[in-house]
C-alpha cells in the first residue's frame, strides 16, 4: 500500500488528525513521566534503613510528669532498660535519642578542622546509652561498637562534659574525607570553630538512614554518639524482639513500664514498621494518583481514536463502496484505516517524546530526580502504538464490512 494518497487524503482534512496527534503527543508526555515519577517513588519507599529485620523493632517513648534529678534520672534509665530487658522474647534494648524514618530528629554541622568556618557535611545525630549496633542489627563494616567505659553519665543542666568516640555510616565518612579509603581513628568534629567537640572514629556502619531520610547519600549520613545524660521528662528506647513475637513484646513491655514505675509515667510505642509507612505515605499517594491519572488518560486517548475514526468511516462510506467495487478486498480497507492511524499516531508520538523531555527537564530542576530514561519513552511510544491499533480496528472493520451497494445507496 502507498502512503502517499494516505498522506493527501490527511492533508485534506486536517483538523482531526492533528487533534488526536496532540492528545497522543500530550499523553505520551505526561504517561512517561508520570510512570517514572510512581516507579522512583517506589524504588525510594523500599530503599533499605541499614536496620537488619526492620519488623522487630519497635520505638519506646517514656515521660515523666516531670525532670527527675541527676542520679535519680540515671537510675530511672537504667531501670527501664533492665525492665524492658527483662520482658521474655525482647533480644535487644538501647537508650537512644531518636528512630530512623521517624521524621523528627537531631541534625547538626560536622567539620574535619577548626580553622573550616562552615559544615564539610550535616549528620543526623544518634545519642545512645547503649549499642545501637546490636539492638537495629547494624553492619559494622569497619571498627569496633563502644565500649562500657565510653558512654559518660552526665547533668544535662550543668555539664559541658561530652563524648569523645563516635560510629558513623559510610555515606558520612565519604562526605568527611572524599578521598580516604578508611575512616577509623579519624578526628570528626561536632560543630565548627573552636568550640566544636571532637570525636574519635572508632568504627563505621554501611547504612543507618537519618530520620527524614532524605533522597541520596544525604538520608544516610549519620553519627552515633556516646552519652547518657539527665535533665528532661521524657526518654526514648529502641527495643528488638524475636520474630513472631512483636505484638506481644510491646503490650508486655508496655505493662512490665507502667507497673515498675513508682510514679505515673506516659508510654508510647510505634514499630518501625509504621514508622517507614507514615515516612512514605505522601510518597506512596503521589504514586497511586498518578497510576490513576495514567490510566484515565490512556482511556481518554482510546476513545478520542475511536471517536475520531467512527467519524471517518462514516464520513467516507461511498469512497469505502466505491473502493470495494473496484475490487479491494476487507484486508485493505481495515489495512488503510490501520496504516493511517499509524502515521497520526507516530506524529504525535514524535512531538510527545520531545515534550516528555522538556517536562523531565522542569522535573529534575524541581523534584531533583535523575533524569528520564530512554526505555520509558521507548515503552510509552510502543503502548500508544498498541493503543492506536487496538482502538481503530473496531472502526475500521466495521469500514471493512460495508458492503459496495450498500455504500452506494446510502450515500
Amino acid at each position: 500500500m502507498e502512503i502517499r494518497p494516505i498522506l493527501s487524503a490527511l492533508l485534506r482534512n486536517k483538523t482531526g488528525p492533528i487533534l488526536v496527534a496532540v492528545q497522543v503527543a500530550l499523553s505520551l508526555a505526561i504517561l512517561s513521566n508520570a510512570l517514572y515519577i510512581v516507579q522512583d517513588r517506589q524504588a525510594m519507599s523500599a530503599r533499605a534503613s541499614g536496620v537488619a529485620n526492620e519488623e522487630e523493632v519497635f520505638g519506646v517513648q517514656i515521660r515523666h510528669l516531670k525532670a527527675l534529678p541527676h542520679e535519680a534520672s540515671i537510675a530511672s534509665q537504667r531501670g527501664e532498660v533492665a525492665t524492658m530487658r527483662a520482658v521474655a522474647g525482647v533480644t535487644s534494648v538501647a537508650q537512644t535519642s531518636q528512630m530512623p524514618l521517624s521524621r523528627s530528629g537531631s541534625y547538626s554541622g560536622m567539620a574535619t578542622d577548626r580553622k573550616q568556618v562552615n559544615s564539610v557535611a550535616t549528620a543526623s545525630v544518634y545519642y545512645v546509652g547503649d549499642s545501637l549496633v546490636k539492638t537495629l542489627g547494624l553492619q559494622l563494616v569497619e571498627g569496633r561498637d563502644f565500649l562500657p567505659n565510653e558512654t559518660p553519665e552526665i547533668d544535662g543542666a550543668t555539664s559541658k562534659e561530652a563524648p569523645k568516640v563516635a560510629i558513623i555510616t559510610r555515606a558520612l565518612g565519604a562526605a568527611l574525607w572524599p578521598d580516604a579509603t578508611s575512616f577509623i581513628g579519624k578526628e570528626v568534629l561536632h560543630g565548627t570553630g573552636a568550640e566544636a567537640n571532637a570525636l574519635r572514629v572508632v568504627g563505621v556502619v554501611e547504612k543507618l538512614q537519618t530520620p527524614n531520610a532524605a533522597i541520596g547519600a544525604k538520608g544516610e549520613q549519620s553519627i552515633i554518639m556516646p552519652i547518657r545524660s539527665s535533665g528532661d521528662a521524657a526518654y526514648g528506647y529502641t527495643v528488638r524482639a524475636e520474630p513472631g513475637q512483636l505484638d506481644r513484646v510491646i503490650k508486655e513491655t508496655e505493662a512490665a513500664l507502667r507497673a515498675a514505675s513508682p510514679e505515673p509515667i506516659v508510654v508510647k510505642t510505634k514499630t518501625l514498621s509504621e514508622y517507614r509507612q507514615l515516612r512514605y505515605r505522601a510518597d506512596m499517594a503521589l504514586a497511586w494518583m498518578l497510576v490513576t491519572v495514567s490510566v484515565l488518560l490512556l482511556l481518554i486517548t482510546a476513545s478520542g481514536i475511536v471517536g475520531m475514526a467512527s467519524l471517518w468511516v462514516t464520513q467516507r462510506r461511498k469512497q469505502i463502496g466505491v473502493r470495494r467495487a473496484l475490487g479491494a478486498r476487507r484486508v485493505d480497507i481495515l489495512r488503510y484505516f490501520i496504516t493511517e492511524n499509524i502515521l497520526i499516531t507516530s506524529a504525535g508520538i514524535g512531538a510527545g517524546v520531545l515534550l516528555a523531555l522538556g517536562l523531565n527537564q522542569l522535573i529534575v530542576s524541581k523534584l531533583e530526580m535523575a533524569r528520564l530514561p530512554a526505555g520509558y519513552l521507548v515503552g510509552g511510544s510502543l503502548i500508544f502504538w498498541a493503543l492506536g491499533i487496538i482502538a481503530v480496528y473496531g472502526p475500521a472493520w466495521r469500514a471493512a464490512s460495508i458492503s459496495p451497494a450498500t455504500a452506494t445507496r446510502t450515500a
